[in-house]
């Protein structure tokens, strides 16, 4: 499978069976054309998250997977959506995905109070793959490690909203995931951060750091 990073938190992941969207705000990636996409998933309700799922989900039928209240927003606005909550695989062609705990708050762009937030645990292809969300560092992150043993986490590093360089660094230590990428950062003035001094400070331990280009692919 491929990882294509798409500013942000927004990531492509592209399976045998499929692509798959997270997060889909593309304000740092203005000219990206979503293509085939099969499923959508939404960590919460924040317009820097939910950008632009529903139209992609009207344009190309794909379903919206994300927690309840969010996906009843999302169907209210027509777009195909599956309300799902905290703990069960969901299966799909290409793998599974479980909503876990995230520390933070979700509302739609218009107010509208869309649910507990989330992070996303996702096997896909059997590449293991955990996307934070917006979130603090949290003992939860544990409890991945324990069952799930991902094999990359995607962890926002800019602080303000999110986790910091120094909660995030531990963080991946706490997932203990192979591969860490940055994202979260850069995208506004509050979340400023230098992924360069995350990455040294994380690679002390002996994990990798991918820092990412907007557009770039990683093939693992």
């Amino acid at each position: 499978m491929q990882i294509k990073y798409l500013g942000h938190s927004a990531f492509e992941f592209i399976s045998k069976s499929g692509n798959i969207l997270v997060d889909p705000f593309f304000a740092a990636n203005p000219s990206y054309l979503p293509q085939n996409i099969t499923n959508i998933f939404l960590t919460h309700g924040h317009g820097d998250h939910i950008g632009s799922a529903i139209e992609i989900s009207k344009e190309q039928k794909s379903k919206i997977t994300a927690i309840f209240e969010l996906a009843n927003y999302c169907q209210m606005k027509g777009a195909l959506a599956d309300g799902v909550s905290f703990g069960g695989k969901i299966q799909f062609p290409w793998g599974w995905a479980v909503f876990t705990p995230a520390f933070h708050t979700s509302s739609a762009p218009d107010g509208i109070y869309t649910g507990m937030p989330a992070s996303i645990m996702f096997e896909i292809d059997g590449i293991r793959i955990y996307h934070a969300g917006d979130t603090c560092l949290n003992s939860e992150m544990s409890i991945v490690k324990a069952l799930y043993a991902p094999q990359i986490a995607l962890l926002p590093i800019g602080g303000h909203f999110t986790m910091d360089i120094e909660q995030a660094a531990i963080a991946a230590d706490k997932l203990g995931a192979d591969i860490i990428i940055p994202m979260h950062y850069n995208t506004f003035p509050a979340i400023s951060a230098n992924p360069e001094e995350f990455k040294s400070v994380v690679e002390q331990n002996g994990q990798k750091v991918e820092i990412m280009a907007v557009n770039q692919l990683l093939n693992i």
